[in-house]
């Protein structure tokens, strides 16, 4: 019997998270009841929930419900202080996250990821190498598979977890055996009051963390060094600017990793994935790995086989000389900070989307020296060309669609066109990946003959 048996679970989001919440707790005993803002016509497969057993609450959600409730579950979209919720939660009914649900569960040891860039690609290549090991491993959590779905086997070696700073809002006793930060840099301030909120979410990351477990951290990042100075567990760092006396390094043409008084040299010309940000997000992939014991030509061979995520500085199409890459995935400033520095100059940059309330202004250098044209789309553009408009040819576009047909007539050869938006996709798209697959639709359909 699960502790779960019999138990009135309100879940609060129908999306993909909340679904698979409803089958982990239905599978238990649960009296399940699953509250969406939406109309019940809009939640995927609503009568089939029913006809399980399942109580809709939709359009939600209803205050008498919640605290009637043994147990909310969220899903990383839900914000704590949603009024119903707050409400609920005064009145002492508790409040877990999805991850935090299911690490209760699991036995496997864990490796989390999180950070504002490169989460995704760290916890993908992470995966490869526990696979090239032969080590079985649940890869996923924010990164696509919720992390509950992790509980449907119990037979895991190793749970690799990308987790974002939503969904550790929510948790209570979540511990990773590795607890990964890759950097730091403003992002979803129109979730967050200030930084201080957002960098305080992602710190619980190491709450429940101990001198048993493991920190792997980026010794370049300011502010990743300045707020683990002072962890309990052990810290080993990782750094793009030389070798370290313990951790990870790069000299520039080598990653030397030094542990246990032995080195090991990985050359990076070898790797398929590109720029000084993947080279961080390798090495930070390879050092838990590694200190499991992971032979270090084994985990080489995995990184370098591995050639990019989806929407992430994807080579679509080179057309007349110009290079068109595909960055949907960079959802915020610091992304496309990155993504700009993997590329020579004369870029053509089509930005702008749902604005996240950051700063525009660490992108003033990279927009002045590198980006020929700046094509700006969707809500944040007026907050964009004020920030970045006076520094280049700037232009609107009423659509991605028009501004890739900007971007073709305005781009001369030598030249590269880069979308990396800098926003969140949803004031034109479902997610970043329609987005970036609108993109690259368009940039196939463009014609072969010259544009100039």
């Amino acid at each position: 019997m699960s502790v779960y048996t019999g138990q009135r679970i309100v879940i609060i989001g129908a999306g993909k998270t909340g679904l698979a919440l409803t089958d982990f707790f239905l599978a238990r005993g649960a009296r399940v009841a699953l509250s969406d803002r939406r109309p019940a016509a809009q939640v995927p497969a609503a009568a089939e929930l029913v006809a399980r057993g399942v109580d809709l609450d939709c359009p939600g959600h209803d205050a008498t419900l919640l605290a009637a409730a043994d147990l909310i579950a969220i899903s990383p979209g839900v914000a704590l202080d949603m009024p119903e919720l707050a409400a609920a939660m005064s009145s002492g009914v508790p409040v877990l996250g999805e991850v935090e649900i299911a690490a209760r569960e699991l036995q496997a040891p864990m490796v989390a990821i999180t950070g504002t860039n490169g989460k995704s690609t760290t916890t993908t290549l992470l995966g490869e190498v526990f696979g090239a090991w032969g080590k079985r491993a649940f890869v996923g959590g924010n990164l696509g598979t919720p992390l509950i779905e992790a509980t449907r086997c119990d037979d895991w070696d190793w749970i690799v977890a990308e987790i974002s700073s939503f969904q550790l809002e929510a948790i209570d006793r979540f511990r990773p055996r590795y607890g990964l930060l890759l950097n730091l840099t403003e992002d979803h301030l129109d979730r967050y009051p200030d930084m201080a909120g957002y960098l305080a979410a992602k710190l619980r990351l190491f709450e429940n963390m101990t001198a048993t477990d493991v920190a792997v951290i980026n010794l370049e990042d300011p502010l990743v060094r300045q707020l683990t100075a002072n962890l309990p567990c052990l810290r080993i760092g990782f750094s793009s600017r030389g070798p370290v006396e313990a951790g990870m390094g790069f000299d520039g043409r080598h990653l030397i990793w030094r542990w246990a008084g032995r080195e090991t040299r990985f050359a990076v010309q070898e790797l398929r994935l590109k720029g000084l940000h993947n080279i961080e997000n390798v090495m930070a992939a390879l050092i838990p790995p590694l200190l499991e014991g992971c032979p270090a030509d084994t985990a080489w061979r995995a990184v370098c086989a591995f050639a990019g995520l989806d929407h992430r500085m994807v080579l679509v199409r080179q057309l007349q000389g110009v290079d068109w890459f595909n960055d949907s995935k960079g959802t915020n400033v610091g992304s496309v900070v990155k993504s700009l520095a993997g590329l020579p100059g004369s870029v053509t940059l089509i930005a702008g989307g749902r604005d996240k309330g950051g700063d525009y202004a660490p992108l003033v250098e990279p927009v002045a020296s590198k980006v020929a044209h700046l094509i700006l789309i969707g809500e944040a553009a007026d907050r964009i060309e004020q920030a970045l408009g006076t520094l280049t040819h700037t232009v609107r576009a009423g659509s991605l669609e028009d501004a890739v047909q900007l971007a073709y007539r305005l781009t001369e050869p030598g030249g590269a066109v880069l979308l990396s938006p800098g926003c969140s996709s949803f004031d034109m798209f479902r997610s970043y990946a329609e987005r970036g697959e609108v993109f690259m639709r368009a940039v196939g359909e463009l014609p072969e003959e010259a544009a100039h």
